[in-house]
């Protein structure tokens, strides 16, 4: 019985790829997503930025506190370092908050408190859902 060469075998495979290549459908390339700001109240809906649990949590803390460390929230909430970084810049991007970083004993040290803006956005937020509270109850 006859055997083929290491080199034939290549060979054969190599005009199969190209054989699968010109006859393949190319996929074609996707658009990018266009990101979209976050939706606020402004239109009357849910603020989703503020509607999820850790950043809610985050606001109604700082809005009955002047301003909290960052290991102060992260106790509250039970979240890791990296979540709660993720949720407080969110809130950082859309102005509801501020940061202010210093070192304390050669130690980083995160203050966050909430900001006009983002007073105003937790109090629509929160008459929103008492509307709905209420609605609810009535029906």
């Amino acid at each position: 019985m006859a055997t083929r060469s290491t080199a034939a075998k290549r060979e054969e495979a190599a005009k199969r790829e190209d054989a699968m290549e010109q006859h393949a459908v190319k996929p074609k390339l996707k658009p990018e997503p266009i990101s979209r700001p976050q939706r606020t109240n402004e239109d009357g809906g849910l603020d989703r930025l503020i509607y999820e649990r850790v950043r809610l949590g985050i606001m109604s803390a700082l809005a009955t506190n002047d301003e909290l460390t960052f290991n102060e929230l992260k106790a509250l909430f039970d979240v890791s370092d990296g979540n709660l970084g993720a949720h407080a810049r969110k809130l950082e991007e859309a102005g509801y908050i501020a940061c202010t970083k210093s070192f304390e004993a050669r130690r980083p040290k995160s203050r966050y408190r909430i900001t006009h803006v983002g007073r105003k956005a937790l109090l629509r937020y929160l008459e929103h859902i008492e509307a709905v509270i209420k609605a609810t109850r009535r029906n």
